[in-house]
């Protein structure tokens, strides 16, 4: 695994993309950033074990390198689900593609380099976001998940994780400042936490936990609770009735 050195450089890009230079660090940049995320990804495979049955297709939106989506085939290989992790970077599916292959795991694990808004989904049991609602503009989010609403089967499920805000401005202050803390905690220093924070200015727009419950909602989903939690990074489990 490649170190994420990216905002250590003097020539760092001024607005994050999801491009080659960010593929080769992004699974260290990833267990660096994100509190909890081995921990959130054996949860969702024991979610996915609980509400899937087995052989039925599985969506990973936004997939990025493929990362969870081979440890998920790795720990459900009982189940013989079908995977397909879609994400419209072309470096992270080429990623994803040969991690695939390393792995062996070719035969039930799929990726393709499509624009998530826009493609089309077939019937599966679950779809998962993992902090891929937070990188897609408002406006295009309820559309977004209506659509995902309908590919889920009745007793399908969706599971979201997202980097959250609080509207109360003392807690809001206190969550950044103990994720900051847990930056600095992994090895990054004053500086490349300042500069990835601008560079994710304006790309990475999250919500409350509040607002993400509405606009869960709002798709057509009436059972949705929350199942991990930490301070301002919150996953939530959706049912479709």
């Amino acid at each position: 695994m490649t170190k994420d050195t990216i905002f250590q450089k003097t020539d760092c890009p001024d607005e994050f993309t999801f491009n080659r230079q960010v593929v080769e660090v992004f699974d260290d940049m990833l267990e660096r950033s994100i509190p909890g995320y081995h921990q959130t990804t054996g949860m969702i495979s024991d979610l996915l074990r609980h509400f899937c049955r087995p052989g039925e297709r599985v969506y990973d939106l936004g997939c990025s390198t493929g990362t969870t989506l081979l440890e998920l085939a790795r720990q459900l290989s009982e189940m013989n689900l079908v995977f397909f992790g879609l994400d419209s970077s072309a470096a992270m599916i080429e990623k994803a593609q040969l991690k695939a292959r390393m792995l062996s795991r070719k035969q039930n694990v799929n990726f393709l380099e499509l624009d998530i808004l826009a493609a089309e989904l077939d019937e599966c049991g679950a779809v998962l976001l993992n902090y891929t609602l937070q990188f897609l503009r408002p406006p295009l989010r309820p559309r977004f998940l209506k659509k995902v609403y309908a590919a889920l089967r009745p007793g399908g499920i969706l599971i979201v994780c997202e980097k959250v805000i609080s509207h109360r401005p003392v807690i809001n202050r206190a969550y950044i400042n103990l994720y900051l803390d847990f930056k600095r905690r992994q090895g990054y220093s004053e500086t490349e936490i300042a500069k990835k924070r601008e560079a994710l200015e304006n790309i990475l727009v999250p919500f409350s936990i509040h607002e993400n419950l509405d606009l869960i909602k709002e798709s057509g989903f009436t059972e949705t609770e929350s199942f991990f939690q930490w301070f301002n990074f919150v996953s939530f489990l959706s049912i479709k009735k």
